[in-house]
């Protein structure tokens, strides 16, 4: 495992291109394009202002940045670096902008969720969608380009249009059976299109690409409902995580729940692994101490090194009541993901903060646990394999895959707080990103 030295980045604005040659990162108003595998610097643009999102088209030829505070979208050509687009939103103003699949199209929501604009760049034709709903997920594009599901309102009630994006013209309009849409989401086949509630009503609606209502589910009644939904790569099951701190699969047949996990604060089953994160201090040798201390000698002083045991169960948790009072508690199944391959599904519960649940979806049921030492930040599994990344907002990665676990420290000089991370498609390479800073940890394909 080898580590890149760290480089400057701004708003947490990386990201790999599609087809993992090439890393985007927005340091104030320049982009920075380098080579993924030596991390050379290919381009550098300078924008008009300080860069807020950053995106790549599908083919990874063009790379949008957007500027939200100025209403302007940028456009920069790998190929042709003297090409280069200006959108300006002018006075209706810009909240989000993302590409079409076909990597030609840019589509801009204006100020206030009056309309999408969407901006052609090979004709320079517009066209305008109304009424998009401010939602936490209110575009999704089916997994083959061809299809756009758009969450609208208008007349106080919730609707979905399906849209053909070669040419943008209106399959379907319909009426959802929701109080107060919060996100749509399509199955990875492009058949069903996942529609859910606010969180004050527990319902998930699933729907037919011609708009007909397959199933409608709900868990209970008055109470906080869906926090998260994830599908699965083959669309066999959609897993739902609910403020009631339990994951529930419905399966694509019957749209009928299978099964549910719950995620208690003692781990009991004798089945499961609980990999528990351990610190200790190096011991240095008195013969190398010296004053005053050389700076590696004063790094791997202050410096703990982890590594993970195997808790004898039952294990008892860190477990924190929500504070009922206050808006947004931190409760519930917040994170969850399938891995590439369907065989797991990493689940995170907001009520214990440093945990990790492993699911094994073959044999439905919790595989591993990780107790780290502090809260977990994000997880994320490599494209490629079963090989899920966690970082917790220390100076290390940790990585688990079915044949064991391990925890990196992060070399370099000063601390490296490691608060969000990115695989490459090629799931040879992991970006590591701090509040300021970026590496790359590069990765053997046999690794654990």
């Amino acid at each position: 495992m080898d580590f890149s030295e760290p480089f400057k980045l701004s708003g947490q604005l990386l990201r790999f291109s599609p087809d993992g040659k090439c890393l985007a990162s927005g340091v104030q108003y320049r982009l920075v394009v380098r080579d993924a595998s030596t991390l050379q610097v290919l381009q550098l643009y300078t924008c008009l202002d300080q860069i807020q999102h950053i995106e790549w088209s599908s083919d990874s030829l063009f790379i949008l940045c957007a500027m939200y505070k100025r209403g302007i979208v940028q456009v920069w050509s790998l190929e042709q670096p003297d090409w280069h687009c200006k959108i300006d939103e002018g006075s209706a103003g810009l909240v989000a902008s993302c590409w079409s699949p076909d990597g030609r199209h840019i589509l801009n929501t204006t100020e206030f969720h009056l309309r999408i604009t969407v901006w052609s760049l090979c004709t320079k034709s517009v066209s305008y969608i109304k009424y998009p709903k401010a939602c936490q997920q209110g575009i999704a594009f089916t997994r083959d380009g061809r299809y756009m599901a758009v969450a609208e309102r208008r007349d106080c009630k919730d609707f979905v249009s399906i849209f053909v994006c070669s040419d943008w013209q209106l399959l379907r309009h319909f009426e959802t059976e929701t109080q107060d849409l919060f996100g749509i989401d399509w199955a990875p086949n492009g058949c069903v299109l996942a529609v859910w509630d606010t969180c004050l009503e527990y319902k998930i609606l699933l729907y037919s690409l011609d708009g007909r209502l397959l199933s409608a589910y709900r868990a209970y009644e008055w109470s906080l409902g869906v926090k998260s939904i994830a599908w699965s790569p083959s669309s066999q099951f959609l897993a739902i995580g609910s403020y009631d701190e339990k994951v529930r699969i419905l399966n694509h047949v019957t749209w009928k729940k299978i099964t549910e996990f719950e995620h208690p604060a003692t781990v009991a089953t004798k089945r499961t692994i609980v990999y528990k994160e351990v610190e200790k201090s190096p011991c240095v040798e008195a013969e190398r101490l010296s004053f005053p201390p050389t700076r590696a000698l004063a790094s791997s002083l202050f410096s703990t090194q982890s590594k993970y045991d195997i808790a004898q169960v039952p294990v008892s948790l860190q477990y924190i009541k929500p504070v009922a009072d206050r808006a947004n508690p931190k409760m519930g199944i917040g994170m969850l993901a399938f891995s590439p391959d369907n065989c797991f599904l990493a689940t995170k519960n907001d009520n214990i903060p440093n945990a990790v649940w492993i699911w094994d979806v073959q044999k439905l049921k919790l595989s591993v646990v990780l107790e780290q030492l502090c809260g977990i930040q994000c997880f994320q599994w490599d494209p490629r394999q079963p090989r899920l990344a966690v970082c917790t907002g220390n100076s290390k990665v940790y990585l688990w895959s079915p044949a064991g676990c391990v925890a990196v420290q992060v070399p370099g000089e000063g601390d490296f707080p490691v608060v969000s991370l990115s695989w490459s498609s090629s799931g040879d390479s992991l970006a590591l990103l701090s509040k300021d800073n970026f590496c790359v940890c590069y990765l053997e394909r046999e690794e654990v």
